[in-house]
């Protein structure tokens, strides 16, 4: 099925997506608006809920974590130049919605321009993507090494621990040695400073422990919600995968990346990301276009689809098998040597 989705795109795909590839100023602001101004008012609903009962304020947190990921969507169309016609504009966008985000936005922007030049490519992973080990090099490590990659790949600590720490804290100070990333190393500090500011005045307004007790579940609860979007997006059994040779831009979109079918509420507050491998195709299309294209060509009706249901297995899935050319588990991998013994 994918190759023959891959021999017509390279044919015709660029013509088909041309035409979404439009920006429109009045659902970008639009969306903005009904994406910015009820975070704010949730947030300070959290506030008065404080002497009410904590309880209502974690409820009230769950909104306000989608409303963070709709923004961060919004700041992930500015980083394509997708958002508004001219990336001025994108910049101001994204670099002030990054300080609600926690995402410092150049930064984001370039490591996610290298996640999609080359999502898939086994000899360019480790920026931007969940780092994931193949069988062999996994069998190759020490003992500490496979500790440490299964620590990782432990979905409590990959979903609900590293992603807060990632937010919080990792994205305050630059940490990548990539040479790539050193020119926008700058940017992530102006964004810790930003975000300092902003943080202080609250905190002078409403105090410390208030503070942190509204912050920190909006911020585990968009930080885990969202990695584990990125996740699913690329981290599915017969996701794509090859070497640098054989790498091929089609095949990494349309099969490499799902289609993570949500209920209509969540694919709002997610922004229409779920329709991801029409996405990594042509990341010019603004978020708002991408179900009318995927509505609109059948060819891009024959991706991978994933819904809430199916995707949780994804979680355990965790090396990718060159053999059988699909992501397996730990479990499935020890089932094989078992076989072989």
């Amino acid at each position: 099925m994918f190759d023959n989705i891959s021999k017509i795109s390279k044919q015709n795909w660029l013509n088909v997506v041309r035409q979404y590839q439009v920006s429109s100023a009045g659902k970008s602001i639009w969306q903005l608006v009904n994406s910015f101004f009820p975070f704010v008012i949730i947030w300070y609903l959290m506030f008065l809920s404080l002497d009410i009962s904590y309880w209502l304020t974690l409820l009230l947190a769950f909104p306000a974590a989608g409303f963070i990921i709709r923004l961060f969507i919004i700041q992930h169309d500015c980083g394509h130049g997708s958002f508004l016609r001219f990336q001025k504009y994108n910049d101001i966008i994204g670099m002030i919605i990054s300080v609600f985000t926690l995402t410092p936005y150049h930064y984001w922007r370039k490591s996610h321009a290298i996640h999609h030049a080359s999502a898939g490519n086994l000899e360019h992973r480790g920026i931007g993507d969940i780092y994931t080990l193949t069988v062999d090099e996994y069998l190759k490590k020490s003992g500490w090494g496979r500790i440490t990659y299964r620590l990782y790949r432990n979905p409590l600590i990959l979903f609900l621990i590293i992603p807060t720490i990632l937010f919080a804290i990792i994205y305050r100070f630059p940490s990548s040695h990539d040479k790539a990333l050193k020119s926008v190393n700058k940017s992530i500090y102006w964004t810790s400073f930003a975000i300092t500011i902003l943080v202080g005045g609250i905190i002078w307004l409403i105090g410390f422990k208030e503070f942190l007790m509204i912050q920190i579940p909006i911020t585990f609860i968009s930080s885990s919600s969202g990695t584990w979007l990125f996740f699913i997006q690329h981290q599915f059994e017969d996701t794509y995968w090859d070497s640098n040779e054989a790498w091929d831009y089609t095949q990494a979109a349309m099969q490499g990346s799902s289609f993570y079918k949500l209920p209509k509420v969540l694919q709002w507050f997610t922004g229409n990301i779920g329709f991801h491998h029409i996405h990594h195709l042509s990341p010019k299309i603004p978020n708002y276009m991408l179900e009318k294209c995927h509505k609109e060509n059948p060819l891009f009706q024959k991706a991978n689809i994933l819904t809430m249901r199916t995707s949780f297995k994804s979680s355990f899935l965790t090396l990718w098998d060159e053999q059988q050319k699909k992501l397996i588990s730990f479990r499935q991998l020890k089932r094989r040597k078992f076989e072989l013994t």
